[in-house]
């Protein structure tokens, strides 16, 4: 059983994310799972210019999505920075490159899930991930999301992402706020989530 966790990360808030949904996923038995980047759009120079040259290389050794990966997968979890509410464009660009996969019904009856990062506590963590299942449902995917099983979600203690949706963390206004415990438990528990269920339909 296969499951990608294809992602693009700017300053390592969703790549972090990402470490954590792999791990969940890993807890099940028979997983197999592979982490990638989506290809950058921004030339290096602007990628100097926003403060992100650090982060990328520390990322570097991650490989790169192509858009056969997908095919090969039995469950696929997307992560996304949110962009005005949607997901970023680089991974909007990836996803409108899968038109022959979706041609060749090659993503129907797979696991679709995302997972999101914002700057704002309200910025978008919702609408990006509501906005992205739309384009898995196209494919033909059965979209699942981070239930309320995951207890991390119904406290009010603390300012956390995370909804019935995906899991999510918030960056801050600088990116100054790396993932806290509870947003990558959200994120661990979704990807055992995904593979639970992925093994279940596989089986």
């Amino acid at each position: 059983m296969k499951i990608l966790v294809p992602y693009y990360s700017l300053y390592g808030h969703i790549h972090r994310m990402a470490e954590a949904v792999a791990e969940g996923a890993r807890e099940v038995e028979g997983a197999e799972v592979k982490v990638c980047r989506v290809p950058e759009t921004l030339p290096p120079e602007v990628l100097e210019k926003m403060g992100a040259v650090e982060s990328q290389k520390a990322m570097a050794h991650i490989p790169v999505c192509q858009v056969e990966d997908l095919a090969a997968a039995d469950a696929i979890i997307f992560g996304t920075p949110t962009r005005f509410g949607n997901m970023c464009g680089q991974m909007r660009q990836f996803l409108d490159a899968t038109g022959q996969l979706w041609a060749q019904r090659a993503l129907v009856g797979k696991v679709g899930s995302v997972f999101a990062s914002s700057n704002t506590q309200h910025g978008g963590q919702e609408s990006t991930i509501l906005s992205f299942h739309i384009t898995l449902l196209h494919q033909g995917m059965v979209v699942v999301g981070l239930p309320y099983t995951f207890q991390g979600q119904m406290g009010v203690t603390e300012i956390t992402g995370g909804s019935p949706y995906g899991a999510s963390t918030i960056a801050g206004n600088s990116g100054e706020r790396m993932p806290s415990p509870n947003e990558l438990a959200a994120a661990r528990f979704q990807g055992k989530h995904v593979a639970s269920i992925a093994a279940k339909l596989s089986r």
